[in-house]
């Protein structure tokens, strides 16, 4: 990502996984200025106490409220969206806060970079918007939507705002992984919601791939996706028990607030107008306008065909596979060499 020699880059939420793995990734590039924006003081003062780098700024707001992210917005080049509630009970329980900072905050965030005249703004999705069916993704779809809407408005020369979805990220705060790792290191039972639920596997290295793609290669409304293989909940928990060696009793506890047996990533329609980019999907922002009536007669009837890609009909892992990715991961190999 070399064109961010010199620059000034936004990172919303940066104090997240994102945030930290992204500052990775571009922190030999040249920028001039990095501003990672978070509500959370404690974290920006670890990340600053770790980073050590006068580069890095450091803003306290929340997109929920605009003027601040207004203060963090001024000539800035490159922005990445990834503030966000993202647990599903959470936003189940207190669905009008994940509308607040997903949808709300989203807004304010596209609406000053658009103003501010950025030249790129990439918001991360998830899988959880497609097909919603609990309050986090219902909030991520509008965000879609919100994204999109925006895109419609602006002319060439203008802030390209696309948007990046792809599914779990592994070992992020909050997911399953490091659950199953602390109860099989505690030996205290492994809680399984449902077994044969499956999900997407992504390495965060892999998700930032994404996001580096997209920034390269995103046109006005896109939204890119980045494929990636599955596995059974079950088949996660055999191979986390077969690296570190455990017997732990496994107890089903049955599907949480909000959750689906399976996640998709991109549905038949999506895919019936969408770019196959090899390890990518592009899907195009949808130009029409309000007049509806040139459509009336047209239709695809190659869409009857397709079929959603969903965690359930990618590629499945084996167990050893699982094992194999698992290793890849430092969070899990760290826990490994304890």
């Amino acid at each position: 990502m070399s064109d961010f020699r010199d620059k000034v880059i936004l990172i919303t939420g940066g104090t997240g996984s994102f945030g930290h793995a992204f500052l990775d990734r571009i922190m030999h590039e040249g920028f001039r200025e990095v501003r990672i924006f978070s509500r959370d003081e404690m974290k920006q003062e670890q990340m600053r106490i770790a980073l050590k780098n006068d580069r890095v700024k450091f803003y306290i707001g929340d997109v929920r409220s605009r003027e601040s992210v207004d203060n963090a917005m001024k000539g800035v080049d490159y922005v990445f969206h990834a503030a966000a509630l993202k647990q599903v009970p959470s936003c189940e329980f207190f669905p009008m806060q994940a509308v607040q900072t997903n949808v709300m905050g989203s807004h304010h965030v596209i609406e000053s970079a658009i103003a501010n005249g950025v030249d790129k703004l990439i918001c991360l999705s998830t899988d959880k918007a497609v097909y919603p069916v609990n309050a986090m993704g219902i909030t991520k779809a509008l965000m879609e939507k919100t994204a999109q809407a925006a895109s419609r408005k602006l002319s060439e020369g203008e802030t390209v705002v696309s948007c990046v979805r792809y599914g779990n990220v592994m070992c992020s705060r909050g997911s399953v992984i490091p659950l199953f790792i602390k109860q099989i290191r505690e030996g205290s039972p492994i809680t399984i919601t449902v077994a044969d639920m499956t999900r997407f596997l992504l390495p965060l290295r892999e998700a930032i791939d994404l996001v580096a793609f997209a920034f390269e290669h995103a046109r006005q409304g896109d939204i890119l996706i980045r494929k990636a293989p599955a596995c059974t909940v079950a088949d996660l928990v055999t191979a986390l028990k077969n690296l570190f060696h455990s017997d732990v009793e496994e107890r089903i506890i049955g599907m949480r607030h909000g959750e689906k047996i399976y996640e998709t990533l991109a549905t038949r329609e999506e895919l019936s107008k969408a770019d196959d980019m090899g390890e990518y999907f592009r899907i195009s922002m949808d130009d029409r306008d309000l007049n509806y009536n040139k459509y009336f007669t047209e239709g695809d009837s190659g869409n009857a065909s397709l079929q959603d890609y969903t965690s359930h009909n990618t590629y499945q892992l084996s167990v050893a596979e699982v094992e194999e990715l698992l290793l890849s991961l430092p969070e899990v190999a760290a826990e490994l060499n304890q």
